[in-house]
């Protein structure tokens, strides 16, 4: 794609009003609009580039991030409560939502249990393929329809399984990624809650989020076992012995909320309270790259046995993504309890040196 120099501030806050419009005027009868939302502002951080330029996906690709998004919700969820029994939560205002009953029947088919085994089994490419055609039919067609008229400020399909995202816009799903996850998840689940038909299941719940975007307990005990025998009993950060521990997200979940095994780490609960929401310093950055490098593979079997996405190359563009907003926005960086050191061009060298 031939390089456009980024948006304006006025472009910009255009894209931000627009986007807000389609939440506030848009026709949600599914979930699969917040879906397409939330995979494509994923994929602008992890196809994209820092300039204006158009950015072209397939169907597939995004079909691929629906079925990352909807496999654990083709699952019972139950919350224990009086009154209330385990159930696979209602995604539409009419019959269930044809993205999970695909994930459904692929599940009634094959052994596979987690997401790394379901693309090696042969029925993958069927489930894939019909994902794609929903996607295609329904969110695809209608996310642009809002205000009672259609306005295709974010994409266009110029051609059969293409999707074209027009000029300027992944760059703003880039810069506004957190603000785009964050509305799309809100709205996911309000409305699964404002749904009847999910009441005998859900209760008076308050912890559906957690189900439906985080990492399973049984996954992040896995990725903690394994972090424990590749790196050994020490706190990635402090570098001191560990005895309880946390799995770290080392780009923060709260900028990008997608589990990459590449990104975990292990560390001390009190340096993961104190990094919090921060990215880590020049030195942690630079012991992070250092092991993206050379233990990717041991990483890859961690994240396959947990079930989560192996991908180190997608880990490395969105820590290059995150430190150059964070540069751009003057942002600071932690080091240690208490301290932090401004993210310059130093950081942005280290991610752009491999």
């Amino acid at each position: 794609m031939t390089s456009k120099a980024p948006p304006s501030a006025e472009e910009q806050l255009t894209f931000l009003t627009k986007l807000q419009r389609l939440f506030a005027e848009g026709d949600f009868t599914a979930t699969y609009k917040f879906a397409l939302l939330i995979a494509l502002s994923d994929l602008a951080v992890e196809l994209g580039t820092d300039d204006g330029a158009e950015l072209a996906l397939r169907t597939r690709q995004i079909a691929e991030r629906f079925v990352q998004l909807y496999w654990r919700h083709a699952l019972p969820y139950g919350t224990g409560r009086p009154h209330t029994g385990p159930g696979v939560l209602i995604q539409s205002l009419g019959v269930q939502a044809a993205v999970l009953t695909a994930i459904e029947e692929f599940r009634t088919r094959s052994s596979a249990t987690t997401l790394h085994e379901a693309r090696k089994d042969a029925l993958y490419g069927t489930l894939l393929s019909k994902v794609a055609a929903v996607v295609s039919a329904q969110p695809l067609a209608y996310l642009q329809n809002f205000g009672g008229i259609t306005d295709p400020f974010l994409y266009e399909r110029p051609g059969r399984g293409i999707v074209m995202l027009k000029p300027n816009v992944a760059y703003c799903l880039r810069r506004f990624h957190p603000l785009v996850q964050q509305l799309s998840r809100t709205h996911w689940v309000g409305h699964i809650k404002a749904n009847r038909r999910n009441h005998g299941i859900l209760g008076d719940t308050g912890d559906l989020e957690d189900f439906l975007f985080e990492i399973s307990r049984q996954s992040l005990a896995i990725i903690g076992a394994g972090l424990r025998k590749l790196d050994g009993p020490r706190c990635f950060y402090c570098g001191e012995g560990l005895q309880g521990s946390d799995v770290d997200h080392f780009v923060p979940f709260a900028l990008y909320p997608r589990d990459l095994a590449h990104n975990f780490v292990l560390a001390h609960p009190q340096c993961n309270r104190s990094k919090s929401d921060s990215l880590a310093g020049r030195s942690h950055l630079e012991r992070w790259l250092q092991r993206l490098t050379y233990r990717s593979p041991q990483l890859n079997e961690i994240g396959e046995v947990a079930g989560v996405t192996v991908d180190s190359r997608t880990a490395h563009r969105v820590a290059a993504w995150s430190y150059a907003n964070a540069h751009a926005a003057e942002g600071r960086a932690w080091v240690k309890a208490s301290t932090y050191e401004a993210i310059h061009s130093d950081h942005l060298l280290l991610l752009t040196a491999l």
